[in-house]
């Protein structure tokens, strides 16, 4: 037994001296630890479930991060398959042994593969194990391994240091055991790695996680070969790249010493590195270069000491970390590896911290709005912070053509300057001066379609500011809602086609169709008279159908009469056809095109509601009556609730009483509602202060207060003795009784007197008066099915303006909205998406590796073909001969002919006005000002471009939409190389050619 022990023991000091036998065995078994990358999704893979650097990276995130992009539209394309070796390794809870990257972060590339945007984190690193000043190895070996690069173990195993780790147990069994003794740590540079790499929370939290720490480093290091020296370097290296150096106010996390060097002591890590790297030298140094020298080597040592409780010697204990700094430096000079010039000079030093107040952290990342939008796309798709998103190893593929990017975006700055803008043609009626070029923002986005989607190659302003005037906007963007309107139309009479075409003469002619149902009524007739019924040829002759300019009859809309105007008072006498209408931008045909289309949905609504008008006792009419009272009850209670809002009792009261012509009659009926509890004497003191000119009486004020109390008048009779709406009266004393209450509350418990406050419209004779309160509702229930038709074609906000307006732009757009209408049109009536992000590689050259791209989709169809030709040709007339003329013939193909150009213009004067009651402006206040084009270049490329001035200065601009046409031809120089078949980024796919 003797024999065999003594035996066993030299065999295991061989292998602790050798490390020949685990050298053998771990690399054999490292090499079946493979993983490659193959096409569709992975039947054989894992991901890490815990660990900071896995979750950091997104590998511990992949499977929730796959399955979000996958439900939006991608597909999985390539993947990492383990071989069974690794599976099963990876099922014993080990992490996955791979040369793991000490620079990692968000890299987006343009269309053309080339870099738009890139995080690497940290930004600055060691790349090799030569580049490190071999003082900052010394010093970290003997702070944390010193025997690690020893040359005579080519074949030491990195994970293990036996004497450390005996130390460590012996340690360990003390504590159970209940036996004092000095607390000892095993841990070695390769397994601190695999701890805060890869244990949960970056802990040791067991016996069991230090096994499993070192067996994985182990593997590892092996994993190369059983000569592990190289290996070992490389752990010096990725330690130094990596290690946890506590969070920082805005930075964050910081990792590495670069990053450490950076935001704690704002150091420049390469002069740090020159310094170090000469430390060695024999040649002799001035003071100030020893004194730099011996400042590096303490930031050095600093943050390699206070890695071990980096939040305390960072913060709290940074005392107790000079302290430690000291000893240690004494160390490297008794121990030789430091000279007594750079002891004294690094003792003589203190580590300055940043002053968070005065030198804050400054990053330099690309701001520019079309990496904004992209980062802000990866964000939302994969429901990850831009914190994190700049941090995860992926690298994602963008549509955007980065050169023409940011040759636009230079174009948009530059016509700021008086001198340029001229140069452009942007000075003059209806553009602009030369002094107050630099206030316009301009916003452009250019598109190009595929079979798939619509590419975004631009999106971009002239702003740095976070605000997107193309997709964050609500904006009144004027006639472009014109293009809305005529989409609509033409989509109705489509429909009414494919209800008519195949009838008989007799039998359209049997179909009953009310007499104000004008699109439905000219469809039968059409068909009736034996027109041609091709759809095409039926909507060509909807275009031909003509309308009153007019602007002197006055409209019944929005719960009102209103009035509207034509841009030149010339066309007031005009009788337009649609397509004039449209090429010149008149209004007044636009308007009634649109009261068309409300009858239109009023008649075709179930149940044709439309007859309410009609017959004044059908059962239905007080149905209507009843909602008009509860629809406009909570228009008024809205505006009320809005004006006490964020105010504390006594200012409400306050408001209110200051809005009231005071009497004793009104203000006595005023306080009996609102404070229906209070006493006679509360109530005489209330009267008193409010009206000191009136000699009142014990007895009137007894009289008033007895008058008026509770229970004798109802709220509207209340209201009308005060003159105040009943329904304010009643949120005002609703508001005193329930201070935390929301608006909902209040509309729930109104219920009740919302219809009490329009009681009258059940007891008036006239039938008039019902009528006009039934068209309402009828126009407000039109409107919900005229914004499903427009939401359909992408419309983007939640409700529209229900009145007339809408057809000039009141309901408010969004340039990216009527970019997307205008790719509907360009793509024969497809809603496809747009796509902005097309593929995703996540942990490249890992065994985590999945490369994803945007799934192929046929599109939803939401326009016939034959409305989207049409639809076409009207808007490059507008080119041709209308509102947009200026551009005709700016933009050719390679043969010099020139390209099919269309689009839509709008301007937007956007102001509050208060008018007197004969209809005169009493005060206006501007809150903007736009000019909008939407348009298509060519057979594959459409956008918009938008010229915007907020606020105020709004005021003093006079700009139609020429300004945005203008700046686009002033483009064509920078955009014509794009707009030609095989352009810059090249053919998406193979797709059909449409004609324009």
């Amino acid at each position: 037994m003797v024999t065999v022990a003594a035996v066993a023991g030299l065999l295991i000091a061989h292998e602790i001296r050798t490390a020949e036998l685990q050298s053998r065995e771990l690399s054999r078994y490292a090499q079946t630890l493979q993983y490659t990358l193959q096409p569709g999704p992975s039947d054989a893979i894992l991901y890490p479930q815990h660990g900071p650097f896995d979750l950091r990276l997104g590998y511990a995130r992949l499977p929730w991060l796959l399955e979000r992009a996958q439900r939006q539209n991608f597909e999985i394309l390539q993947q990492s398959r383990f071989s069974e070796p690794l599976l099963n390794y990876g099922l014993r809870g080990l992490p996955v042994p791979f040369a793991e990257k000490s620079q990692a972060g968000l890299i987006i590339y343009d269309c053309r593969k080339e870099p738009l945007y890139n995080f690497d984190y940290p930004q600055q690193y060691y790349p090799s194990f030569s580049a490190i000043p071999p003082l900052v190895v010394q010093s970290l070996l003997f702070i944390e391994n010193r025997d690690l690069l020893d040359p005579a173990q080519p074949r030491a195993n990195p994970a293990v240091d036996w004497l450390r780790f005996v130390k460590a147990a012996l340690s360990q069994l003390g504590k159970r055991l209940d036996i004092a003794s000095d607390s000892a740590g095993g841990s070695t540079l390769a397994t601190q790695l695999e701890k805060y790499r890869h244990s949960p929370r970056g802990l040791t939290d067991s016996p069991n996680e230090k096994l499993r720490q070192m067996f994985s480093a182990s593997v590892r290091a092996y994993q190369q070969g059983p000569d592990t020296l190289e290996w070992r370097q490389r752990v010096v290296r990725d330690y130094l790249n990596t290690v946890p150096l506590a969070a920082a106010p805005g930075h964050g996390e910081v990792h590495g010493l670069a990053a450490g060097l950076k935001v704690w002591f704002n150091a420049d890590f390469d002069q740090l590195n020159h310094l170090l790297g000469a430390a060695n030298d024999a040649q002799p140094v001035d003071a100030s270069t020893l004194a730099a020298r011996g400042q590096a080597l303490r930031q050095v040592l600093s943050l390699l000491i206070a890695q071990r409780r980096p939040s305390y010697y960072l913060r709290r204990g940074r005392s107790d970390l000079a302290e430690l700094t000291d000893s240690h430096i004494r160390l490297l000079a008794r121990g030789g590896m430091i000279d007594d010039a750079l002891r004294s000079a690094a003792l003589e030093q203190q580590v300055e911290f940043r002053d968070w107040i005065n030198s804050p952290i400054q990053h330099q990342v690309d701001s520019s709005k079309g990496i904004n939008v992209a980062r802000s796309r990866l964000s939302s798709l994969l429901g990850l912070p831009l914190y994190d998103l700049d941090r995860i190893d992926l690298v994602a593929g963008s549509t955007l053509a980065g050169q023409l990017q940011r040759d636009v975006s230079q174009y948009l700055r530059r016509l700021a300057d008086p001198d340029f803008a001229t140069e452009i043609g942007l000075l003059g009626e209806r553009l602009l001066s030369a002094s107050n070029t630099d206030q316009v923002r301009y916003s452009f986005t250019l598109l190009e379609r595929s079979a798939d989607g619509n590419r975004v190659r631009v999106q971009t302003d002239n702003t740095d500011q976070p605000f997107d005037i193309n997709e964050g906007s609500k904006l009144e963007l004027g006639s472009t809602a014109k293009l809305r309107v005529l989409a609509h139309y033409l989509g109705v009479i489509a429909e009414l086609h494919q209800r008519f075409a195949d009838l008989s003469r007799p039998e359209l002619l049997a179909v009953d169709v009310a007499a104000d149902d004008y699109l439905t009524r000219w469809v039968q007739d059409y068909l009736a008279r034996g027109n041609d019924p091709d759809l095409e040829a039926m909507l060509q002759a909807a275009m031909e159908r003509r309308y009153s300019a007019s602007p002197y009859e006055r409209f019944f809309t929005g719960g009102g009469l209103h009035t509207f105007n034509n841009f030149r008072s010339e066309d007031n006498g005009r009788q337009a056809t649609v397509s004039d209408a449209v090429r010149e931008s008149l209004n007044l045909p636009f308007v009634r095109l649109m009261r068309d289309l409300v009858r239109y949905s009023i008649y075709q609504a179930p149940g044709n509601t439309g007859t309410l008008l009609k017959d004044d006792q059908d059962p239905r009419r007080e149905d209507y009556l009843r909602r008009f009272a509860d629809k406009e009850g909570k228009v008024f209670l809205l505006r009320f609730w809005r004006k006490y809002n964020n105010k504390t009792p006594q200012e409400q009261l306050d408001i209110f009483l200051d809005g009231l012509r005071q009497t004793p009659v009104r203000l006595a009926a005023v306080h009996r509602y609102l404070m229906p509890d209070a006493g006679q004497a509360s109530f005489d003191a209330f009267l008193r202060e409010r009206l000191p000119g009136e000699k009142l009486t014990e007895k009137e004020l007894t009289g008033l207060y007895e008058k008026y109390g509770p229970g004798a008048f109802n709220l509207t009779d209340q209201g009308y003795i005060a003159r105040v709406h009943p329904l304010e009266l009643w949120l005002l004393r609703y508001r005193l009784e329930h201070s935390i209450a929301t608006f909902g509350d209040a509309v729930g418990a109104s219920e009740t007197q919302r219809q009490d406050v329009y009681r009258w419209l059940f007891r008036t004779r006239h039938k008039s008066a019902r009528d006009s309160r039934i068209r309402t509702m009828l126009e407000v229930e039109a409107f919900l099915d005229i914004h499903e038709r427009w939401q359909r074609l992408g419309y983007p906000f939640e409700h529209l303006v229900p009145s007339l307006a809408t057809a000039l732009g009141s309901s408010g757009d969004r340039p990216a909205a009527l970019a997307e209408l205008m790719g509907i049109i360009m793509n024969d009536g497809l809603r496809l998406p747009s796509l902005r992000i097309e593929q995703l590689d996540f942990a490249t050259d890992t065994p985590y590796e999945t490369r994803l791209g945007h799934r192929a989709s046929g599109g939803v169809r939401v326009m016939q073909p034959e409305v989207a030709r049409v639809l076409r040709s009207a808007l490059n007339t507008v080119v041709e001969g209308g509102t947009a003329r200026r551009l005709r013939g700016t933009f050719t193909d390679n043969q010099d002919a020139a390209l099919p150009v269309g689009g839509k213009t709008g301007t937007g004067d956007n102001r509050i006005e208060q008018t007197g009651r004969g209809g005169q402006v009493l005060n206006s206040r501007v809150l903007n000002r736009t000019a909008t084009f939407v348009f298509y270049l060519g057979p594959n490329h459409f956008g918009t471009l938008t010229a915007f001035v907020p606020g105020s200065d709004a005021k003093d601009f006079r700009f139609t939409s020429a300004l945005p046409v203008q700046v686009l031809k002033g483009m064509a120089p920078i955009l014509q190389p794009y707009l030609q078949p095989g352009s810059q980024c090249g053919a998406p796919l193979p797709m059909q050619t449409t004609s324009s």
